[in-house]
C-alpha cells in the first residue's frame, strides 16, 4: 500500500495531454477495426480467426495489479481479451514506476488505486474491451462474488496467503488458474487445472464482444480447429507447496526486483492463458517453471499429476476459503491495527537486516520495532504485528505483506 500522498486529492497536478474535440479532429470518432488491431496476431497460426473470436468472448480475472499484474493486464488487453476484472487493494507510489508498466508519474502523485489507474490506461489503447476495476482486498467473504464470472484466474499477488485462498477457490469451483511470481531476477509460473476442469466453451459472441464476422468467421478454420478435448488435471498449489514458507519471506520491498523478471513471468503467464482461452489445453506446460535471469539458472518441477494425499485437491479441505488460514485482524486502540500471525516464528536479527534499508529498526528478545513514518510496525516473536499510524485494515495488511511477508 502506498504512503499517504503529499498532494491533496482536491488539487491534482494536471496531466500533460492534448485535448482535441471531435469537431476539430473528425478522426477522433473513427473506430479502429478488429481487422486492423489484431491483424498480426490473427496471422499467427496458433491464434487465427477462430482464436481471436474466442479471446473476444473470454473473461479473465487478474488478482493483483502491481508489477506482474500490470504487465499481464496490458498484454491481455492488447491481445483482445473481451473482459478483464482487475482486483487490487493498493495505490500507485513512485517506487512502482520502475516496473509497473500501466502507471505514470501523475498516478503516483495522486496515489490512484492501481486497479483504477490500470483501467484508465487500458482504455486509452483498447477501448473495445470491458475492464472492471475492483479496489478490494481479496478475502473469503468476497472471493465468490469477484471471481465467479471469470473463465480463468491469473495470480499476480505478492503473498502465499492469497495464493492459497485462490487455490482453494479454484479447486472447489473446478476453475483454472495460473500462478506467477517474481523477485529479484527470478521469475516462476505454474498452470493449475483442477480436478473436474472442463475446457472453456463460450456461447455465441455478444454484440459487445463480437469481432467483425466477415474478417474472423469461424468457418474459415477447419472443423477440427480448436475443438475442446478432455484434459487431465494437474497438481494444485498445495500439492507442490503443502505449507507456506516459514521464517523471513523476501518481498520486492526488501530484496528488490528487476523489471525484466516481472515481464518474463507476465509473458509466460499470458501465453499460457492464450493457449487455454483458445481451447488448446494440450499445449499447456505441466511443470512449475522458474528462471533466474541474473544467474541463468533454471528449473522445472513436474506438476502433471495431482498428489492423491493433498489436503485441498485430494481430500477437498478448503481451510483458507473457510478463513482458517487467514491472520485475524483487529483494530487495536487509537490509530492502530493488529495482525495476529501466531504460526510463524520470526528471526529478529534476520528481519532487522532486511528492514534497515527501509527505516529505523530496534529490537530485543521480546519485540522488533520498525519505524517508517507515518507508520510504525511492532513485531512479536510469533509473527503478531501491531501497525500504528492507521486504522485502515487494508493498508495495514499491505504494509505487513510488503515488509514482513505473508
Amino acid at each position: 500500500m502506498s504512503k499517504h500522498p503529499t498532494l491533496s486529492l482536491e488539487e491534482p497536478l494536471p496531466r500533460t495531454r492534448i485535448n482535441t474535440s471531435a469537431a476539430e479532429n473528425p478522426a477522433a470518432n473513427q473506430t479502429i477495426s478488429g481487422n486492423d488491431r489484431y491483424s498480426r496476431q490473427i496471422l499467427f497460426p496458433g491464434i487465427g480467426p477462430t482464436g481471436q473470436q474466442l479471446l473476444a468472448r473470454a473473461h479473465v480475472a487478474i488478482v493483483g495489479v502491481g508489477a506482474t499484474g500490470a504487465a499481464t493486464a496490458s498484454l491481455l488487453a492488447r491481445a483482445g481479451i473481451g473482459t478483464l476484472t482487475l482486483i487490487d487493494r493498493d495505490f500507485v507510489e513512485p517506487s512502482n514506476l520502475q516496473r509497473q508498466v500501466l502507471f505514470d508519474e501523475a498516478d503516483a502523485r495522486e496515489s490512484l488505486p492501481k486497479a483504477e489507474a490500470a483501467h484508465r490506461k487500458i482504455s486509452l489503447f483498447n477501448s473495445t474491451i470491458a475492464v472492471h476495476p475492483k479496489i478490494a482486498d481479496l478475502v473469503p467473504a468476497n472471493i465468490h462474488e469477484l471471481l465467479a464470472p471469470a473463465d480463468l484466474i491469473l495470480d499476480a499477488t505478492d503473498n502465499f496467503e492469497t495464493r492459497y485462498l485462490l487455490n482453494d477457490y479454484a479447486v472447489q469451483q473446478s476453475k483454472p488458474w495460473i500462478y506467477a511470481a517474481s523477485i529479484g531476477a527470478y521469475a516462476a509460473t505454474m498452470n493449475i487445472l483442477p480436478v473436474g476442469f472442463k475446457q472453456i466453451c463460450h456461447p455465441e459472441p455478444s454484440a459487445q464482444h463480437e469481432v467483425e464476422e466477415p474478417v474472423l468467421s469461424l468457418s474459415k478454420e477447419p472443423a477440427s480447429a480448436f475443438t475442446p478435448s478432455y484434459t487431465a488435471p494437474t497438481a494444485c498449489l498445495a500439492c507442490i507447496f503443502p505449507k507456506p514458507p516459514t521464517g523471513p519471506v523476501e518481498t520486492c520491498d526488501t530484496a528488490g526486483i528487476l523489471s525484466t523478471a516481472v515481464n518474463l513471468a507476465a509473458s509466460i503467464q499470458t501465453t499460457e492463458a492464450l493457449k487455454l482461452l483458445t481451447r488448446q489445453p494440450h499445449l499447456l506446460r505441466r511443470t512449475l517453471f522458474s528462471y533466474d535471469l541474473w544467474s541463468n539458472e533454471r528449473s522445472e518441477i513436474n506438476t502433471s499429476t495431482p498428489n492423491p494425499d493433498c489436503l485441498v485437491c485430494g481430500q477437498r479441505i478448503f481451510s483458507h476459503l473457510a478463513g482458517e488460514g487467514r491472520p485475524h485482524i483487529t483494530l487495536c486502540g487509537r490509530n492502530s491495527v493488529q495482525i495476529h500471525e501466531h504460526h510463524r516464528p520470526v528471526d529478529f536479527a534476520a528481519m532487522r537486516d532486511r528492514l534497515q534499508p527501509h527505516g529505523a529498526v530496534r529490537f530485543n528478545d521480546l519485540l522488533l520495532r520498525f519505524d517508517r513514518p507515518p507508520h510504525t510496525l511492532t513485531l512479536f516473536p510469533d509473527g503478531r504485528c501491531l501497525i500504528q499510524g492507521t486504522t485502515d485494515v487494508t493498508l495495514a495488511r499491505s504494509l505487513y505483506a510488503r515488509f514482513i511477508g505473508s
